[in-house]
């Protein structure tokens, strides 16, 4: 079975840091119901990494977002399934219940860190306020330790700059910040939602690398989201691959580079630049992802898919074992995984 798709813990196994099942959310607009999740299921476990990968629209972010309790309800609504927590199902706790957790148990570092910061407040009282509302320190302590956290991410004369507000500091610098209030409380789950878009490569590097070492200090769960297979490679233990709201390919990393078994995966693969192929024209993938008020029939990749045949067309592909760790939605997944990749 696959991370995606394994069934309960026995009773003398841990359970998962995080396990989501059979998660379903929608949208509700003037064009009719957008399916944006459907039917995702993924498990964390402690000091481990997801990757959740996949074009725009995919679900990943709607999916971590209803995982945070921060979905924009109207217009979403998650309609079905369960998010256990260290084995508590988070939809059903109440609201004030469910408020604790943030930033104390779960943490979430946004996409664009600009505009999850608050302009008008230092970054220095953004920081310090997880103190002082989860754990009652005064106003001078939570400072000095916003103070520590900001050194302890890198960023330069934090004791000076503490009192800058955001647009002050340059992108990179913006979103450490990001992840010192994340990793503020010392949460056992982060959630990092695209944290290196609009970032330079240098300071992509720099940013995933600061992750996963204060992952490995504090043994976090983390589930990271992004579109791009490069900042993954190094970093994740898992990844899940979505489309059109579901997982379509679920494998440990260093399986799913070196031989795909759904041939979106491939696709995602052949269009990373690589050295070994210099001059060569990068692979695109064809048309463009389905509107999530009409997924079509069968396969929702199909309309893309060099290998669709007819069953394709009607036949919804559940996710096939390919082995104990792996899984794969794709009708033809053994003909996809003997094709290989060469990604090492």
């Amino acid at each position: 079975m696959t991370t995606a798709e394994r069934p309960a813990t026995s009773p003398t196994a841990p359970a998962p840091l995080l396990d989501v099942r059979d998660l379903h959310v929608v949208f509700r607009t003037r064009d009719g119901i957008a399916h944006a999740v459907n039917g995702v299921s993924y498990r964390v476990e402690q000091g481990r990494t997801l990757a959740v990968l996949g074009e725009s629209g995919s679900g990943k972010s709607v999916t971590a977002q209803a995982v945070m309790g921060i979905l924009d309800t109207p217009p979403g609504e998650i309609t079905s399934g369960e998010i256990r927590f260290h084995g508590r199902d988070l939809l059903t706790l109440p609201e004030k219940e469910r408020r604790t957790l943030r930033g104390a148990q779960m943490a979430m570092v946004f996409q664009d860190a600009l505009s999850a910061l608050n302009p008008v407040l230092s970054v220095g009282d953004q920081i310090a306020e997880m103190f002082t509302v989860h754990r009652g320190m005064s106003t001078r302590q939570a400072r000095e330790r916003a103070v520590e956290l900001m050194e302890r991410v890198g960023i330069p004369a934090a004791r000076e700059r503490v009192r800058q507000y955001p647009h002050q500091f340059s992108g990179g610098m913006r979103q450490r910040i990001m992840i010192a209030m994340a990793l503020a409380l010392e949460p056992a789950l982060v959630i990092a939602d695209e944290p290196t878009t609009a970032l330079d490569v240098t300071v992509q590097a720099q940013v995933m690398e600061l992750l996963a070492q204060l992952q490995a200090e504090l043994n976090t769960g983390l589930v990271l989201i992004t579109h791009d297979l490069g900042v993954v490679a190094d970093v994740a233990d898992h990844i899940a691959v979505m489309y059109a709201g579901r997982i379509v390919e679920s494998a440990p990393v260093h399986d799913l580079y070196r031989a795909p078994a759904h041939p979106y995966t491939r696709a995602l693969l052949d269009s990373i630049p690589r050295l070994d192929r210099k001059g060569r024209s990068l692979h695109a993938i064809a048309g463009l992802p389905p509107n999530l008020t009409a997924i079509p029939p069968g396969c929702a990749f199909h309309p893309r898919c060099p290998l669709a045949r007819a069953v394709c067309r009607t036949d919804e592909p559940p996710l096939y074992e390919v082995n104990s760790e792996r899984g794969s939605a794709c009708h033809f997944w053994r003909e996809t995984l003997e094709g290989g990749t060469g990604h090492e």
